[in-house]
């Protein structure tokens, strides 16, 4: 049986590290996912948990309204809520994420970008005088 999930969304808010009793890493996230087009344009929010190396990855590198790309599957979960009342969550288990679109430049980032260029050049230059 599959239970396979392949999403891209928005965060919602920035996404918070926590630890469990026994140290490991977690994450908890809403993305805001776009479903159809024009007037027929809606909003998903889907949960979305990542545990360990992908939690503390998500925390460090994306923030509220970030695109992310996110493999997984489908996790359910009972409870009973404050009213007691039994209640089923549906949420997404990240598995593996990855940037989606392009990254904002930030000053560092231009000025990588720049010094890299200047050494492509460089690079294109010097072939010029290659015989082949």
């Amino acid at each position: 049986m599959f239970n396979l999930v392949v999403l891209t969304g928005r965060l919602t808010a920035d996404p918070e590290l926590k630890t469990t009793p026994n140290g490991i890493s977690v994450t908890s996230f809403t993305i805001a996912n776009d479903i159809g087009y024009g007037d027929n344009k809606k909003t998903a929010f889907i949960n979305v948990v990542a545990w360990r190396q992908t939690a503390e990855f998500i925390t460090r590198n994306f923030t509220k309204g970030s695109l992310i790309g996110i493999e997984g599957s489908i996790q359910t979960r009972r409870y009973t809520d404050k009213n007691g009342n039994n209640r089923t969550a549906f949420e997404v288990v990240a598995n593996n994420v990855q940037f989606v679109g392009v990254k904002e430049k930030s000053e560092e980032n231009k000025d990588i970008l720049n010094d890299f260029s200047e050494h492509l050049q460089e690079l294109n230059e010097a072939d010029e005088d290659l015989p082949f």
